[in-house]
């Protein structure tokens, strides 16, 4: 699983160049899910607090990198865009960032891949949420879609 990590990792710095500023880090991937980290002083505001863009960015690139995981698993390749989204800050993120995204359902993730395999192009709603310990920071739901 470590040299899965290293290539995500590569993958998010080579092709969005913003991961790199950001400090974004591949914590975890398992087969069902990812967990990103980027530090609070690279991604601070005026208030000392997680910038929202940044939440917002990291939020959709743990989607991104599950995705991006689940075809590389299946030998599949795609261009992986967002589509729509919905987020809500709860609380100030005041740590370490911290973004899980993970697959609630396989015959979800399975009728995604059997339709980006059948036609060329699927679209997939997934959540991402930050948390600071016990206590949840940022709730996001994204629709992705995936096409050749």
């Amino acid at each position: 699983m470590e040299q899965k990590i290293r290539a995500l990792q590569s993958k998010l710095n080579e092709e969005i160049p913003l991961t790199r500023a950001m400090g974004l880090v591949v914590k975890s991937l398992t087969a069902d899910s990812v967990c990103l980290t980027a530090p609070l002083a690279n991604n601070i505001n005026h208030k000392s607090t997680a910038f929202g863009g940044s939440l917002y960015s990291i939020a959709v690139l743990a989607g991104w990198s599950l995705i991006y995981s689940q075809l590389q698993d299946r030998h599949l390749q795609g261009h992986i865009v967002i589509q729509e989204s919905d987020i809500k800050y709860l609380k100030p993120v005041t740590t370490e960032i911290e973004a899980m995204c993970r697959i609630n359902s396989t015959a979800m993730m399975d009728k995604f891949v059997q339709t980006f395999t059948k036609k060329g192009m699927a679209r997939i709603m997934l959540e991402t949420y930050i948390q600071q310990g016990d206590i949840e920071s940022v709730r996001f739901q994204g629709k992705y879609v995936v096409h050749r």
